[in-house]
C-alpha cells in the first residue's frame, strides 16, 4: 500500500532527524471511522488521522522512553497540530530491535 501525503512527510522529518535503521509507519484511521477526528489532511474520512509508527535509530541511545517520545514528537509538531490526532509511538535503539 502506499503512503498517503501525511505519512510521507513524517517518513521525511524522522528520517531527517533521526537516520533511523528501521521506520514503519502504519495509518490505522479506518479503525476509527465515525470518530470526531476522522480524516486527515484533506479532512476526508479515513485520512491519516490515526497513526502508529516503530522507529529504530541510533540516537536513541542512553534516553529513556519519555525522552524518546518527546524527541519524536517534537520532530511532529506540526503534523500533531495538524492532521494527526492520534500518535502511538514505538522507539527503540538497533540493540532493542529484536
Amino acid at each position: 500500500m502506499s503512503e498517503g501525503p501525511v505519512a510521507r512527510e513524517i517518513r521525511r522529518k524522522l528520517s531527517e532527524s533521526f537516520a533511523p535503521t528501521r521506520l514503519e509507519i502504519e495509518d490505522d484511521s479506518a479503525r476509527h471511522a465515525g470518530h470526531h477526528h476522522e480524516g486527515g489532511i484533506d479532512g476526508r474520512p479515513g485520512g491519516e488521522s490515526h497513526i502508529n509508527l516503530t522507529i529504530v535509530s541510533g540516537a536513541f541511545q542512553g534516553l529513556n522512553r519519555v525522552a524518546r517520545q518527546r524527541a519524536v514528537t517534537a520532530a511532529l509538531k506540526a503534523e500533531l497540530a495538524g492532521p494527526v490526532h492520534a500518535l502511538s509511538i514505538r522507539a527503540l535503539t538497533p540493540d532493542e530491535d529484536v
